[in-house]
């Protein structure tokens, strides 16, 4: 008997041990540098939105039981890698359980507040095919903590995280050379154009548009606007980051990840088409075609009590159009619809692998 107990209490301090090991311990000494990628939401100002009672909401509604926080390697298009310096603000961690949502690390500033209280009251009116439920049973202050606590995640990142294709795509590190070796289309060629055309019309056009223009019939039903590739701006564009754009999808909106749906070459022929789309001037759209262009989307303006956390250092201007972009773009001419002959693609291409910081106003980020 004397045994007996022995051993139980050996199993039970052996126990403890454990727990207070992997548990206890590393909670007291968890002191990581600031990343300045998070950010301190205790600060926001309590008349706008309280941030610190909008994450007791999130933990209250189970928000954690389907969204995480935290991004891993195979998650290109949520943002960079988490860092320890990422959670100085968050004790404990709300790192999820499952992921049946989109992750939530960098979740702030991607919309306006006015499109997180719609997403919130009625999911499937700005995200078709939702399976999220309805929080309308919310106050007005609850919904309005929550949203200031959803647009504090992640709203000091910089510009560049998402501008800057990820290190497998740069030519500048190995992951990158290691896929310019693989490499077997030369994106200069009018073959690969032509065999590019092909796939992006049977998969890129319905959204795109069949000659760039962003007018494909389904952009009427997409929060934003998938962009004129006509505009001379897409010419600064490597080819390592149109690549990355195509393989893996723009953070905000809905275009997919083509590299779970096309094969690596198959993406290189689309590049190889994309780099011919691009003019000396943008193209509008005139006459009959002018019926079919696609008009920009609107949210509610935002009113000036309503949280918008800073991004790239600029506060949220009141007159800035709904999508958060700053100031609207202006209305198009119109010109003389183009041949559908397209140029030869161009004899040189970018030799950087980053895309310029400031992408054209109004458009899906690509």
């Amino acid at each position: 008997m004397h045994s007996y107990r022995l051993g139980a209490i050996g199993i039970v301090v052996t126990f403890f041990i454990i727990i207070f090991s992997t548990v206890l311990l590393p909670m007291v000494l968890f002191n990581p540098k600031d990343s300045q990628h998070g950010n301190d939401y205790t600060k926001i100002d309590k008349k706008i939105a309280n941030a610190e009672r909008g994450r007791q909401i999130y933990v209250r509604e189970g928000c954690f039981y389907c969204h995480t926080q935290f991004t891993r390697l195979q998650d290109r298009g949520y943002g960079p890698l988490v860092k320890a310096g990422d959670y100085v603000w968050e004790t404990p961690h709300q790192l999820g359980t499952a992921r049946t949502g989109p992750d939530l690390t960098n979740e702030g500033n991607r919309m306006p507040s006015e499109w997180q209280k719609t997403h919130l009251i009625n999911p499937r009116t700005v995200k078709p095919g939702s399976i999220m439920p309805s929080f309308s049973y919310l106050s007005a202050r609850d919904m309005n903590d929550l949203v200031g606590y959803l647009q504090s995640l992640g709203n000091r990142r910089e510009v560049k995280n998402f501008v800057e294709a990820p290190e497998e795509y740069r030519t500048t590190t190995e992951l990158g050379r290691a896929l310019a070796n693989r490499k077997t289309v030369d994106t200069n060629s009018s073959a690969a154009a032509n065999a590019g055309r092909g796939i992006y019309t049977q998969n890129c056009a319905v959204c795109h548009g069949l000659e760039g223009y962003g007018n494909g019939p389904n952009a009427l039903s997409l929060e934003k606007k998938p962009p004129n590739f006509s505009r001379p701006y897409y010419k600064q564009y490597s080819d390592e980051f149109w690549f990355y754009r195509t393989s893996e999808g723009v953070v905000g909106n809905r275009m997919p990840r083509w590299n779970e749906i096309l094969t690596e070459e198959q993406r290189w022929y689309v590049v190889a088409y994309l780099k011919t789309l691009q003019q000396d001037s943008e193209v509008t759209i005139n006459s009959i075609d002018q019926l079919n262009k696609i008009e920009d989307v609107h949210l509610p303006k935002l009113s000036n009590q309503q949280y918008e956390p800073h991004h790239g250092g600029h506060d949220y201007a009141p007159g800035a159009d709904s999508m958060g972009h700053g100031e609207a773009a202006p209305a198009p001419t119109p010109t003389t619809t183009p041949s559908s002959t397209k140029p030869a693609p161009s004899s040189t291409s970018g030799s950087t692998t980053t895309a310029p910081a400031h992408a054209p106003a109004n458009e899906g980020g690509h």
